[in-house]
């Protein structure tokens, strides 16, 4: 991994916070992702399951953690199963776990090879009642392949009919939804990478240069200082590209007077950051820029406020919408007319900014969180208002990452990363 080890006292928190809220006479099994297949011999990077590195830092293919905290045995209370590693893998692949390395990444003591998990699980199942499928419940969740979790749960499942089915997914999305200070120092470090590539395109961007150069730019910069790249697939849109909100080609020429919005991030230990800036290509805004972005940068700052413990994520956005709308009709761009005929499912604003504001992040750039119950201190959220006009050939979208505190306003994580319009034209024109 390029990332420095983190400490196992993270994982083992994580542990005791999962396993307090299993029932009793209870087993959960977390499996790795499989590696997928192109085509031929060759294969994706592999990337961990966040649930499994999320409970034992391990961060290694055709692994799996079972936990058993009511076990007759000390040694049977938390497990893991690894691929056993040998001399022609490390020649092949490069090392693997060992057992000793193991226990230091995720603090468990019991490490066994692969090979023995059937003739174990056959043993737990004897003492438990009940077993903890680890299904992806997550509400953006669109996934059209089995994974190695879904080929185990069926056959565990079709295995031992006797037993009582529990899910994990609704203890890990309340879980991980609230940070320990570690995640969050982790999140930070993903932040301050962000910051350093996005500071690097401050002033590489003049007009002529490629959407998919900007990108090379920032991957160097991610990599170099132990990133794994982005933290997901970047929007790297100038001109009328950026009314395209998952606009991913990335392969047109920036041209001079256009804006060029960048939702860009970098991953750090497999935490994720989400920014976007709009910058102007030519290193000045115009004036009708200029007004739209300082819009959408006062709704963002008005809808961060909002984020304090005991709000409800949607009635914040339900009160964010009301503040854009100001702004639209102060930009002209709806009038009053529009929000009075207004139809309540499809506000008049959302012609405009017909996204979401904010969501959980953390492990996943859309992380877990319970999106019906109410904010709590050290959750991790981002803020990104925009207003996207394609009749006038632009869109502009600003974006942040806060934590949200016991009391006052959320902290913000790319404090640091220049946001205002004199700021970003002071840089580009150093």
């Amino acid at each position: 991994m390029k990332y420095h080890q983190i400490n196992s006292g993270l994982f083992v928190k994580n542990r005791e916070k999962f396993t307090a809220q299993m029932k009793p006479k209870s087993v959960a099994v977390f499996n790795s992702n499989d590696i997928y297949p192109v085509s031929a011999d060759s294969t994706l990077p592999f990337a961990q399951h966040r649930d499994i590195f999320y409970l034992s830092g391990v961060d290694q293919e055709e692994s799996i953690l079972l936990l058993f905290p009511d076990a007759p045995y000390e040694h049977l209370k938390e497990i893991l199963f690894l691929r056993e590693t040998n001399e022609h893998i490390a020649i092949w692949e490069g090392e693997k776990l060992t057992k000793e390395r193991a226990f230091q990444v995720s603090g468990i003591k019991t490490v066994f090879w692969l090979q023995d998990f059937d003739k174990t699980l056959k043993e737990i199942m004897m003492y438990t009642e009940v077993m903890y499928i680890n299904t992806n419940e997550h509400y953006r969740s669109a996934v059209e392949i089995e994974t190695r979790e879904d080929r185990f749960i069926k056959k565990w499942k079709a295995q031992y009919p006797a037993h009582t089915v529990a899910k994990s997914n609704p203890i890990l999305q309340r879980i991980r939804s609230i940070k320990e200070t570690e995640e969050i120092d982790l999140i930070q470090q993903a932040c301050n990478i962000t910051e350093k590539g996005f500071r690097r395109l401050l002033s590489f961007v003049k007009p002529n240069v490629m959407e998919y150069e900007v990108e090379a730019e920032l991957i160097h910069e991610f990599v170099r200082n132990r990133s794994k790249g982005f933290a997901y697939t970047p929007i790297i849109a100038s001109g009328n590209n950026a009314n395209v909100l998952h606009y991913i080609e990335n392969n047109q020429q920036c041209k001079a007077g256009d804006l060029l919005l960048l939702d860009v991030a970098a991953e750090y230990a497999n935490y994720s950051s989400d920014l976007t800036r709009t910058i102007p290509v030519s290193g000045r805004y115009s004036e009708r820029q200029k007004a739209v972005y300082n819009a959408v940068l006062r709704v963002k700052n008005e809808a961060t406020k909002m984020l304090t413990p005991g709000t409800l994520w949607k009635q914040y956005h339900v009160e964010v919408g009301k503040i854009m709308t100001s702004e639209l009709l102060g930009l002209g761009l709806i009038d009053k007319a529009d929000v009075q005929n207004e139809n309540p499912d499809w506000p008049a604003y959302k012609k405009y900014f017909m996204h979401g504001t904010s969501h959980h992040m953390g492990l996943d750039t859309h992380d877990y969180g319970l999106l019906h119950e109410p904010m709590e201190a050290n959750m991790v959220f981002t803020v990104e208002p925009g207003i996207y006009i394609p009749a006038e050939g632009f869109g502009i979208r600003i974006e942040d990452d806060v934590v949200i505190q016991k009391s006052g306003e959320p902290f913000n994580l790319m404090r640091n990363i220049p946001i205002e319009v004199d700021e970003i034209e002071s840089l580009m024109n150093a």
